[in-house]
């Protein structure tokens, strides 16, 4: 069902501009009349404004920001991801269904989008408050055949991908926060959550969670966070489409990830860098038996943080608590 009617999608999307008839799209599609007048007005119901003339047969006049299957693959150009969309007016979280559809078999590039999440998570278990059809829910399943401990690569790569898309797409300044937080005036507006399933020397699949706040106001935004999360509307004054910022964010991603294939991680890395919240400053790191200052170097190709201390000497830091706010 969803193959016919992504077909029918990009045939409507072809002749945007002119009516195409029924009979051709039932030859092209082949599917009888009737089924093509059913398709029709379920694209109807998500919100398309189709118009249907005898002798001359249906046309787009209309498409709707609604979130859908339908909506975000109109317009969606790529060639692997986002094939396979599955969306939730509402769900637990993107990385609940993500898990079980990849273990289902879910191929390499499905998505998962939903309205709101009851239950949203960023790292280490924090809670991720994902307001109803007021940002970006989205995960992506991913199955690469790279080593496990590349993995943490591809979170950096989401990272460079969501600060490009904000920087051109929404002419804002972004940058990265070691490792997964993406800020606008020193606030949290996204995250990236990146869950594996593997075994010694082979991924199974990977899970890439990304919460994006788009149109919150301020007053939208919980007390406990308002003081450090902001969002592209608060930032901007303008209101943004879901739709379009997830497509941009899928054509880009998928470019972006068909070139780490090809040409290796050094290019994402420079990239990252240049984005980099703190970069040359110093820092203030705790770890279990230490508490000290250090400048902020950049990142180690595994992903690590890569600082100097006081006495000259490098580190790399794999997991730390940082204070990137202390003067």
């Amino acid at each position: 069902m969803e193959s016919t009617r992504n077909k029918l999608i990009q045939l409507l999307a072809a002749n945007s501009e002119q009516y195409i008839s029924g009979q051709l799209l039932s030859d092209q599609l082949k599917i009888s009349r009737s089924a093509i007048w059913k398709h029709m007005k379920e694209l109807e119901k998500d919100g398309y404004q189709i118009e249907g003339k005898s002798n001359k047969g249906y046309r787009i006049i209309s498409y709707p920001d609604k979130l859908s299957e339908n909506t975000v693959r109109w317009g969606l150009e790529t060639d692997w991801i986002g094939k396979n969309i599955i969306h939730k007016e509402s769900t637990t979280s993107t990385q609940h269904i993500a898990h079980d559809e990849a273990r289902n078999g879910a191929a390499h590039g499905t998505i998962i989008i939903a309205d709101e999440q009851t239950k949203g998570k960023g790292r280490m278990n924090r809670s991720w408050f994902s307001t109803k059809g007021k940002g970006m829910w989205l995960s992506i399943i991913l199955r690469p055949e790279i080593a496990p401990q590349q993995a943490p690569q591809l979170t950096l790569l989401t990272a460079t991908v969501l600060a490009d898309v904000l920087q051109s797409y929404c002419n804002v300044k972004p940058l990265i926060k070691w490792p997964n937080d993406i800020l606008l005036n020193n606030k949290k507006t996204a995250g990236i959550l990146t869950e594996m399933q593997a075994e010694q020397d082979i991924i199974n699949y990977i899970v890439i969670g990304i919460g994006l706040n788009v149109n919150q106001s301020t007053l939208e935004l919980s007390e406990e966070i308002r003081h450090k999360a902001t969002s592209l509307y608060i930032e901007t004054e303008k209101e943004n489409s879901i739709n379009a910022l997830i497509q941009e964010i899928l054509m880009t991603f998928e470019k972006s990830y068909d070139q780490y294939i090809k040409n290796g991680f050094p290019d994402i890395k420079q990239k990252w860098e240049s984005y980099g919240f703190k970069i040359g400053e110093e820092i203030t790191i705790k770890t279990i038996k230490d508490h000290f200052h250090a400048t902020f170097l950049g990142i180690e190709e595994d992903g690590a943080l890569r600082i100097k201390r006081t006495d000259g000497s490098i580190q790399r830091l794999y997991s730390a608590e940082i204070d990137w706010f202390d003067k």
